[in-house]
């Protein structure tokens, strides 16, 4: 089944082609992405009325691309799937307004796709992907969630943020300290160059039983060390290492007592933190010294794209599940909702 997936939940816009005629990675065909960094760097931050123009104009051109890549026609898809949610309304409209257009005119099957459960399933997009049960680290800027998963749409949440999101935090504590849009991978490039052990910050309830996360004291106590500093280039590099080392630390933490309470020692990690580097090294050797598995997805598949879209939406379909012809979205969408497969 080739399957063609659309992601338009808030900043990039992202098509591909998945088939599941073929295994792992060599059934993605062709992924593209447009990212909207540029436009929205004069605001320092995601402006929602500017990102829906901009899905507007690039959606129809990038799916030309990505079809002409894969060495596809319209004529040879069988499926569409779309991001349905969560997301900004006005982004999540254009895709899925695009996508139920194709789907209609083609006369083709058609599912809206939960955009945390793509990520989630960003890492089977690979050879050798792991099979459930496992514990997923979701983990980007609107997000950071600890699920347990029992088979494909058998999610249990295990725990979540309170306040700020991982990537969030990155991002305002880049902002506080003078640094460009998009701040948090800006600060995880400058963390390698400070000072281990200059700085070192709270690894928020770690301290307490419970799988919830809070970074936005992290934060406070970065804005004051930063406040009393000399603010030298090597100071702000020092900060940015002791806060990187204390985001990474939270999550190693949180991530074991998740895989104990699961019962088992297999842990997927998605979402664009997961290619922050000292985080990938420090589940490794966490992993390795628990005789387990983690499992990442490659570099351009942490952040939003078209392929896991097509990915998840080929496994639903596949089960014979489809939306009717209604252009719908839920900005708000709980995962613990959808569907097994």
């Amino acid at each position: 089944m080739r399957v063609l997936g659309i992601e338009t939940s808030c900043d990039e816009t992202g098509v591909a082609v998945y088939d599941t005629a073929r295994t792992g990675a060599d059934g993605l065909l062709a992924h593209a992405v447009y990212s909207q960094i540029a436009l929205h760097a004069e605001y320092g931050g995601v402006v929602p009325e500017l990102a829906s123009r901009d899905h507007v104009r690039k959606l129809l051109p990038l799916v030309r691309q990505t079809l002409a890549e894969a060495g596809l026609d319209t004529a040879d898809l069988d499926g569409v799937a779309y991001t349905a949610g969560p997301g900004l309304v006005g982004a999540l409209l254009v895709g899925a307004g695009v996508a139920r257009s194709l789907a209609w005119a083609l006369d083709l099957p058609a599912v809206g796709v939960h955009h945390m459960e793509g990520h989630l399933l960003a890492p089977l997009i690979e050879n050798d992907p792991p099979k459930p049960p496992f514990v997923a680290l979701l983990v980007s800027g609107g997000h950071t969630q600890l699920v347990e998963v029992d088979a494909i749409g058998q999610y249990r949440l295990l725990g979540e943020t309170l306040d700020d999101a991982a990537g969030e935090a990155f991002d305002k504590t880049a902002k506080l300290m003078g640094l460009p849009y998009p701040g948090g991978p800006q600060l995880a490039r400058l963390a390698e160059q400070g000072t281990p052990g200059r700085y070192r910050f709270a690894r928020p309830m770690t301290d307490r039983p419970g799988l919830d996360f809070s970074f936005s004291g992290l934060k406070t106590q970065v804005l004051l060390a930063w406040r009393d500093s000399d603010q030298s280039e090597q100071t702000r590099a020092d900060i940015a290492r002791g806060f990187e080392d204390a985001v990474v630390d939270t999550l190693a933490i949180k991530c074991e007592r998740a895989l104990d309470e699961a019962g088992c020692d297999t842990l997927i990690v998605a979402g664009g933190v997961g290619a922050n580097q000292r985080l990938r090294a420090k589940l490794q050797a966490m992993a390795q010294k628990r005789g387990g598995r983690v499992c990442f997805p490659r570099m351009e598949l942490c952040t939003d794209n078209g392929a896991m879209i097509a990915y998840a939406g080929a496994l639903r379909l596949e089960a014979g599940q489809r939306e009717d012809a209604q252009v719908k979205v839920t900005p708000r969408w709980d995962m613990a909702t959808l569907p097994a497969v």
